[in-house]
């Protein structure tokens, strides 16, 4: 029996799905983004029961996919029965979860009969294909893509920030990028502190964040440039051996990335502040895991170091990191198959008396993508927030 390699589903370009089985005409995965009152069953399940739940892991192969397979082990949440869903190339291969071999199952209709929660991660286009079929059977699907994210009646949900948002779901949570989870759980203890005014963010994202076969080329492509080669990229569109480029997600009109405004709309939907003053640049740099990010964050009034540094201190999934002394701040192998975002370097701007620098680096793949999954499901388990407003933050002007 084969057993099932690590294999990114959802790299740019490639649509390992396009072969299975076609769903009903409503749920085309061409037509117009759907919207959750279009998707949602008839009576949605707003938590998850407090029993052992059927799981089911769509795009159980790729990086995400098997991020997810061991974060339901470690953290010991409670499944009944696991189901690993992927594409019919890998459909009928094998995996080991705990103590079992799994066989992956094709996605099909009858696939999600009887399951309580759906962990997707296999892109965009599968999401908008499958989510739906999943919700009306009655599951609550929790997407790692982009699909739904911005859909007004889709919660977008990081638990640490805004967890009473997952309650208002109708059979659909979308899981935010990544560079915007880490940015919001760093930006969250302060604006309930003081609202912010302006938020600029400069990037530096590991070839992780282009799925498992990025992060095989950087490693081939640096070794070809040791020994004197010439880096040819087949999987990025530049060799990111001791390179790097502005991110590669389509360009819009406004001269920004479809990752940059990513991390613009979501966060302001995250954190309640429609109106957030915020700019992003997204750089892909030649680090295998965990991405990094430079911050500078603008109040309405001075904001002393001290307290912003005691608020981040106690922040929950945030983990201080500073060492003036010694020229020591957060690195991404701090980070890397870990959960809490590392926060560092920690001043004051000194051309803006109302405004903090900040530096930060998570892991993408796991709080980024699979824990955060996870913790939503957790969260839908315990139940609502106590208290109105519970976990939100102050806000923005």
């Amino acid at each position: 029996m084969q057993t099932h390699p690590l294999r990114q589903l959802d790299a740019p370009g490639a649509d390992p799905f396009q072969s299975a089985p076609p769903p009903p005409p409503a749920f085309d995965s061409t037509s117009a983004p759907l919207t959750a009152a279009q998707t949602a069953p008839s009576v949605p399940p707003i938590s998850l029961p407090q029993r052992p739940l059927r799981v089911a892991v769509l795009g159980a192969t790729g990086a995400v996919g098997q991020e997810l397979l061991e974060l339901l082990d470690e953290r010991q949440f409670p499944v009944a029965e696991l189901i690993p869903l992927a594409s019919p190339r890998s459909a009928g291969q094998s995996l080991r979860w705990r103590d079992q071999v799994l066989t992956i199952q094709p996605v099909e209709v009858s696939a999600f009969e009887g399951v309580d929660v759906v962990l997707a991660s296999a892109g965009g286009s599968v999401s908008r294909q499958w989510a739906p079929v999943a919700a009306r059977a009655g599951a609550v699907v929790i997407d790692n893509s982009s699909a739904f994210r911005m859909d007004p009646e889709v919660p977008l949900v990081v638990p640490e920030v805004n967890p009473d948002a997952a309650f208002g779901h109708r059979g659909i949570i979308a899981n935010p990028n990544c560079t915007t989870i880490l940015l919001t759980l760093a930006l969250a203890p302060l604006a309930a502190k003081r609202a912010i005014r302006r938020v600029v963010v400069s990037t530096y994202q590991s070839a992780s964040g282009a799925g498992a076969r990025a992060m095989e080329e950087l490693r081939n492509l640096s070794r070809t440039v040791l020994e004197g080669g010439e880096p040819v990229s087949e999987v990025l569109p530049h060799s990111l051996a001791f390179n790097l480029f502005l991110h590669n997600s389509p360009l819009q009109a406004n001269g920004y990335c479809e990752e940059e405004l990513k991390m613009v709309n979501e966060t302001r939907k995250i954190m309640g502040t429609p109106q957030l003053r915020l700019s992003a640049t997204c750089v892909r740099v030649p680090v295998l895991r965990a991405h990094s990010e430079a911050v500078n964050i603008e109040f309405h009034e001075p904001f002393p170091v001290d307290e912003a540094r005691a608020l981040l201190a106690v922040a929950p999934g945030v983990e201080l990191l500073e060492n003036f002394e010694a020229n020591r701040f957060p690195m991404p192998t701090d980070v890397t198959g870990r959960d809490p975002v590392a926060v560092g370097r920690i001043r004051q701007d000194l051309s803006e008396p109302n405004a903090l620098e900040l530096w930060l680096c998570g892991d993408q793949i796991r709080k980024g993508a699979a824990l955060n999954a996870i913790q939503i499901a957790e969260l839908l388990i315990e139940g609502p927030p106590a208290g109105p407003g519970a976990g939100l933050p102050g806000g923005a002007a």
